[in-house]
């Protein structure tokens, strides 16, 4: 007879394959302002599933979304950058990626096991926070901050880690 562990003892799944996934992209935008290293940064609409209340009024956040169907990651954090803040940017590298599983506060309140893979990117165009007025649903104003300020910020902890890759990477490879 085949002994089977007490279900305490026996190791429980990740569930995360059965978990609904969401692949989204961004991008730190790094802009030099009367020589100071500046990063373009959102403050979104609406209070996200992972949006913290905040203890003042301006929750800040990096700007991203959802990857479109036959699009890389790489493409969809351009094409964020330039939805969500007005800006044109290219990539110079890939930063890093952030995982986490948030509960959806919609719908059937599914558990949701996100990808977001964060670019660096140098500025090229346009003036911040010049939004298509349909982009006012999601973003309530972009701006530019300075780099040095900007991770004290963001609202996610994550997110304050991506930035301190980049400010590593301008260390390293931007200074002029």
């Amino acid at each position: 007879m085949k002994r089977v562990a007490p279900a305490a003892a026996r190791p429980k799944s990740d569930n995360l394959s059965v978990m609904v996934r969401e692949i989204s992209s961004g991008g730190v935008v790094l802009r030099q302002i009367s020589g100071v290293w500046h990063v373009a940064l959102i403050e979104p609409q609406k209070e996200s599933p992972r949006t913290p209340r905040p203890r003042n009024p301006a929750v800040l956040a990096l700007p991203k979304g959802l990857v479109d169907a036959g699009e890389t990651p790489q493409v969809t954090a351009v094409r964020e950058v330039r939805e969500e803040t007005g800006i044109h940017a290219e990539p110079l590298t890939k930063l890093t990626d952030i995982k986490y599983v948030y509960v959806r506060t919609w719908g059937n309140g599914e558990r949701v096991f996100k990808i977001v893979s964060f670019y660096l990117l140098r500025y090229l165009s346009g003036e911040i926070d010049d939004l298509a007025p349909a982009m006012r649903i999601e973003v309530k104003r972009a701006l530019w901050v300075p780099l040095a300020d900007a991770s004290r910020q963001l609202a996610y902890s994550s997110e304050r880690k991506v930035l301190q890759l980049a400010e590593n990477y301008v260390t390293r490879s931007l200074q002029t």
